[in-house]
């Protein structure tokens, strides 16, 4: 992976929801963050101040605008060519494991699908990734699952303004949004081996498959958008939700708990699809599932390492591992943009549980 960043200056405040313009700490104008050699162990010096986060994103980065390369690693030769075994209505493992931990970004776009002439989301345009999420298959340990916030700050080069993460994705597509969060997590050279872009119509159609998901909803959950003709109608209790409903459940935004509260139940989501997958009777499907949805995914995984790493991933007596990258309180209520948590551990991602 080419070295595409670098760090913010630590007094760099974040641009509220105006001006445009990110102000400067003069007390602070001069100090950085020290750089990480290339050779730096994982246990990295702890953040000094508030304000640590991602700076400009290096040409070689901007250079795979449109292009997977960055992520197309060889997968450990012993996997290649994997098939699927016969089921016995048992969830017998439908391929070998990966010979090592195998990292893969998840990017739930804001479009419907991935060739969309516009996101029907809010602002209206290009896709951007909503949904950002980290998976450590490890054959050896339990899977883990990071989620990372779409609304950290991160800055271009030769832009002067920060922008959120999530946005990434409309100027660099799968590249340049791992190559970000590659360095905002402290990622190994050559993570994410691979990727997943799961718009929302490939959601929905996973979770029809699966028919549909049991959810309990403290609260009923309610949302017009008129300029979208699109709204949010769910109930509360214990329910069984439909793909469409599914999907207003992980797009809902409360004024309360904001992006945090979606990204709650997004985390949740994810766990009432695993544990729908490790059924015996939806286990045997997943080789037709896979290949179904592969139509309407935009990823780098062939269909015998998806198999290889759900085999990895899933059966085990471990319990899947969650976690969140720790954000900084807001300075204002109508903050936009976000820093990481100065109180955050370091590294954000253990290699190991």
């Amino acid at each position: 992976m080419a070295p595409a960043l670098k760090k913010l200056r630590q007094s760099e405040a974040i641009p509220q929801a105006n001006p445009v313009v990110a102000a400067k700490s003069r007390a602070d104008e001069n100090r950085q963050e020290p750089s990480r050699p290339p050779s730096a162990s994982p246990a990295r010096p702890r953040r000094r101040g508030p304000w640590t986060l991602l700076a400009g994103l290096g040409l070689g980065a901007l250079g795979l605008v449109g292009s997977v390369s960055l992520l197309d690693l060889v997968w450990p030769p012993q996997d290649r060519g994997l098939s699927s075994e016969e089921q016995n209505g048992e969830a017998a493992p439908l391929a070998s494991p990966p010979s090592r931990a195998i990292t893969v970004l998840l990017i739930g776009s804001d479009a419907d699908r991935l060739a969309a002439a516009s996101n029907g989301a809010a602002p209206a345009g290009a896709a951007n990734s909503d949904t950002l999420m980290l998976l450590r298959v490890d054959p050896a340990g339990p899977l883990q699952v990071l989620t990372i916030p779409t609304e950290l700050a991160v800055k271009l080069p030769g832009q002067k303004t920060v922008q959120p993460l999530g946005s990434l994705y409309r100027q660099g597509g799968a590249a340049l949004t791992a190559g970000a969060v590659a360095e905002l997590v402290g990622l190994d050279p050559g993570q994410p081996e691979r990727y997943v872009v799961l718009p929302r119509s490939a959601l929905r159609e996973l979770v029809d498959g699966l028919g549909g998901l049991e959810v309990s909803l403290d609260q009923p959950l309610k949302y017009r958008d008129r300029s979208q003709a699109y709204s949010i109608d769910l109930q509360g209790g214990l329910q069984r939700l439909k793909g469409a409903q599914v999907e207003q459940l992980v797009r809902y935004r409360g004024k309360q708990q904001g992006e945090a509260g979606r990204r709650e139940r997004q985390q949740e989501v994810v766990a009432l699809i695993v544990g729908e997958l490790v059924r015996p009777d939806q286990w045997a499907q997943l080789p037709e599932r896979w290949q179904r949805l592969t139509s309407q995914l935009d990823t780098n995984l062939s269909q015998g390492e998806a198999l290889s790493l759900a085999t990895a991933g899933l059966r085990q007596d471990k319990p899947v591992r969650y976690g969140q990258i720790p954000l900084a309180p807001p300075a204002r209520p109508d903050q936009t943009l976000r820093q990481i948590s100065s109180k955050a551990p370091t590294p954000l991602w253990p290699a190991s549980p």
